[in-house]
């Protein structure tokens, strides 16, 4: 697996496959995973706690848990933990911006929390509406967050591997070797 991955990774081409993208994955440093395990873990302690998925004695659910929360709440911290990695350089720099991941992990959370617990949407719905109108969709809510989680993710990875700017040596002289300095 790891030779296809390298052979991937060589090929020529101007827009990196998923594959190959994926494959970037093999060649990060420790320092990234480590925070791509940190941000994972962190999601799932933000959104786990106030959605009921983390039993605690701060928060109870009024519904149950559904069967697919869980793996969508699972999938969903590891998808932000791995976009949050790609914002790290080497040298502990880790400067977040990025839409994808806020957007997906805040749908995230309304997609697997109590549909009757959520203010927001008992405020626009109310309590019935939150049962009848809110609570079906979830699953699809689900859905576009982890589409629009793996789409970050991915545009990071692309944009890592696309966007590789040689490292220029210092002159003697202390003038700049770029032309238009």
């Amino acid at each position: 697996m790891f030779y296809s991955c390298l052979v991937a990774m060589t090929a020529s081409s101007e827009q990196p496959s998923l594959w190959t993208s994926l494959c970037a994955l093999a060649g990060w440093p420790a320092g990234r995973w480590a925070v791509a395990v940190l941000g994972a873990a962190g999601t799932a302690v933000v959104i786990g706690i106030p959605t009921g998925l983390v039993p605690t004695a701060f928060f109870t659910r009024m519904t149950a848990a559904l069967w697919w929360n869980f793996p969508v709440w699972i999938a969903g911290s590891v998808l932000a933990g791995l976009t949050l990695a790609t914002y790290y350089r080497p040298g502990g720099d880790l400067a977040v911006r990025g839409a994808g991941l806020t957007g997906g992990g805040l749908l995230t959370a309304f997609a697997v929390g109590c549909p009757s617990c959520n203010s927001l949407v008992v405020a626009a719905l109310g309590a019935s509406g939150a049962l009848t109108i809110w609570a079906p969709l979830q699953p699809l809510v689900a859905v576009v967050a982890l589409a629009l989680l793996f789409y970050a993710m991915l545009r990071r990875l692309r944009a890592d591997q696309g966007c590789t700017v040689p490292a220029v040596a210092p002159t003697t002289t202390g003038t700049s070797t770029y032309p238009y300095e």
